[in-house]
């Protein structure tokens, strides 16, 4: 017999919305599916069953990729929340003032601690648009000998560098393997990258990736580490259930996060 609310999942989903759950031992769960398999519904119904099982809902980490698919699994999961918890006379289900983009918690975290990792608290964020323009102003400033040869574009100049800092991969490689017609340019892209870089740290401006990177390097710091770790109970002490995009960078901060 299903546990109450969980009628309308199958059974994988019940084990996974089940997991750990009045147990002493804290195991991860990764669970792998693919689109129209009811991820979100999975996901949102585990919430749900934490909380009314004890879970703290302050403390809880609900991270995914879009501010759409944020939006989406918060509505979902109080829709849960509040399904399970009608029984008790509970009219409103809690806020969940941890649930959002990876990037939205991620600035959140970086202003909370941005003096004791170097960074200004009131930083600039710049999504892929006003990347992009800051990368054309370096552009513009780059003494290149073009030789009758196109230089990439703006956009194309942040991708490459967006996929060397998100693979972890060299230069050359990524030329390689993903942008052949740019390999031509790998020096003078070296170049802007490192122009780039400076721009932003001079003017206190943080990208979408480094909000990643800035917060996987506040994960090293062991103290830091645990601070951070310790706010989430279902990270620190129970349960994590990520929706996670393929890339060492996400990887490696999801397992710093578990970890603190």
């Amino acid at each position: 017999m299903p546990a109450a609310g969980l009628e309308a999942l199958n059974d994988a989903q019940r084990r996974a919305v089940a997991h750990g759950v009045g147990s002493d031992v804290a195991a991860p769960l990764l669970v792998i599916a693919g689109a129209g398999s009811g991820k979100t519904s999975t996901l949102a119904h585990r919430v749900a069953h934490l909380v009314r099982h004890g879970a703290d809902p302050q403390r809880l980490l609900l991270l995914t990729f879009s501010r759409r698919a944020a939006a989406e699994l918060e509505r979902r999961a109080g829709q849960a929340l509040h399904a399970l918890l009608k029984d008790k006379g509970v009219a409103q289900p809690p806020a969940l003032p941890w649930a959002g983009t990876f990037h939205s918690v991620g600035a959140r975290i970086l202003r909370e601690y941005a003096d004791r990792i170097g960074l200004e608290p009131n930083f600039t964020i710049h999504d892929r648009g006003d990347a992009e323009d800051l990368m054309a102003l370096v552009r513009q400033d780059l003494q290149v000998d073009f030789e009758g040869r196109r230089f990439p574009s703006a956009a194309t100049c942040v991708a490459i560098y967006s996929r060397v800092v998100n693979s972890e991969a060299t230069l050359p490689d990524v030329l390689r393997d993903a942008y052949p017609w740019c390999a031509a340019w790998e020096r003078a892209l070296r170049q802007l990258f490192a122009s780039y870089v400076a721009a932003k740290q001079a003017q206190q401006i943080l990208d979408f990736d480094d909000l990643l990177l800035y917060w996987s390097v506040l994960m090293t710091e062991p103290a830091l580490a645990a601070e951070v770790g310790g706010r989430f109970e279902t990270l620190g002490e129970s349960f994590a259930f990520w929706i996670v995009a393929c890339g060492p960078t996400r990887r490696r901060l999801r397992e710093r996060q578990r970890r603190g």
